[in-house]
């Protein structure tokens, strides 16, 4: 993508309603009036509230407020231009329940208050397999503790990935930590059971995983 389209989706994320920009000035000063408050006055309900980190260029948060429009979805990501196409979507279709926050995951025990987010979708991440990238890997101990923080008591963690590294690694690591793995699954697509919300929506980057002969795996935890 060209300096100047990137440039012209940052300048219309600032017109949409449905993105919120917050500096890390509001984050950290706490000034942020949204902390606690992203149903009321986000959303103006008080539906479940649902992140998707990573959300690329949204398409799953997207897809996911077609499919479950009693819940509110919010997709999480650094990179506005990407997202910039979910955002737009959104507003062209008229879905008020799905929304797009631009800033850095590791945030977003900052940005959320305790026990404010009923569940957390993490789509395709980089499994960040160098060992000094460990500490970006979306499912590390110090992201689970800022997930467990803004989770309720039974908030839930989807993990999708294309990745048989990021599966496994997180499986190993909340099997250690005693946490509560409801579902997992090496294959979502050459077996049955996995959830309808996980199979029918497809990003763009999945379907070219697919044509590749990747296997997507799909988890699904709780914090006890």
């Amino acid at each position: 993508m060209g300096s100047k389209n990137k440039l012209r989706r940052f300048k219309e994320n600032e017109t949409f309603a449905n993105v919120v920009q917050p500096s890390r000035e509001e984050v950290f000063n706490d000034s942020l009036k949204l902390k606690g408050n992203w149903r009321k006055d986000f959303f103006e309900n008080d539906n479940p509230l649902v992140l998707e980190l990573g959300c690329g260029k949204g398409e799953y948060s997207v897809n996911l407020a077609k499919a479950f429009p009693d819940k509110n979805f919010l997709g999480v990501d650094i990179k506005g231009a990407r997202f910039w196409r979910g955002a737009k979507t959104a507003l062209e279709e008229n879905l008020v329940n799905v929304g797009f926050l631009r800033t850095q995951i590791e945030l977003v025990d900052e940005i959320f208050a305790e026990n404010e987010v009923d569940e957390i979708w993490i789509t395709f991440p980089d499994p960040q397999i160098k060992y000094k990238r460990t500490k970006h890997r979306l499912t590390n101990f110090e992201f689970l503790q800022k997930y467990k923080k803004i989770l309720k008591a039974d908030g839930v963690v989807h993990l999708k990935t294309d990745s048989e590294f990021m599966h496994g690694y997180t499986l190993g690591l909340l099997h250690g930590l005693g946490e509560i793995v409801e579902f997992a699954n090496h294959d979502v697509y050459g077996s049955d059971g996995s959830p309808e919300a996980v199979t029918s929506i497809q990003t763009f980057y999945e379907q070219q995983y697919l044509e590749k002969g990747k296997k997507i795996t799909y988890t699904r935890f709780k914090f006890r």
